[in-house]
């Protein structure tokens, strides 16, 4: 009985050993132009730049912000996805424009992902 446990418990180990080894390439993995290309297409770079403030914050600055935060891809996600209220330096607040790609399709909402993750690498 004991060498079918051990032998269940080896199975278990290769199963969570092989995931993570699969999953961290894949988080890993950005796709920069294609990033750029939708931050162009969607405007984000009118009031973002990689390292300069402009209208809203640099990417530089969003991704210190999120750095090591568990949910900073999700929140990142959320701003561009959520027409919700920014706060802009002159005082005044602003609808923060949404990224035209529809969440629930899987295509798109890996492209969304590509693009926050990509933020958070600056």
């Amino acid at each position: 009985m004991k060498r079918q446990q051990f032998s269940l418990w080896i199975t278990a180990a290769a199963f969570a050993l092989g995931g993570a080894v699969f999953t961290v390439p894949a988080q890993a993995a950005v796709d920069a132009d294609a990033a750029q290309a939708l931050a162009k297409k969607n405007d984000c770079m009118k009031c973002h730049a990689i390292s300069k403030d402009k209208k809203g914050p640099s990417y530089k600055k969003i991704a210190a912000k999120y750095k090591g935060k568990a949910d900073g891809q999700e929140k990142t996600i959320k701003n561009m996805t959520v027409a919700s209220k920014v706060k802009l330096d002159d005082g005044t607040e602003e609808d923060h424009k949404i990224v035209k790609l529809d969440p629930a399709k899987p295509a798109d909402m890996a492209a969304i992902k590509n693009l926050a993750d990509w933020i958070l690498s600056q």
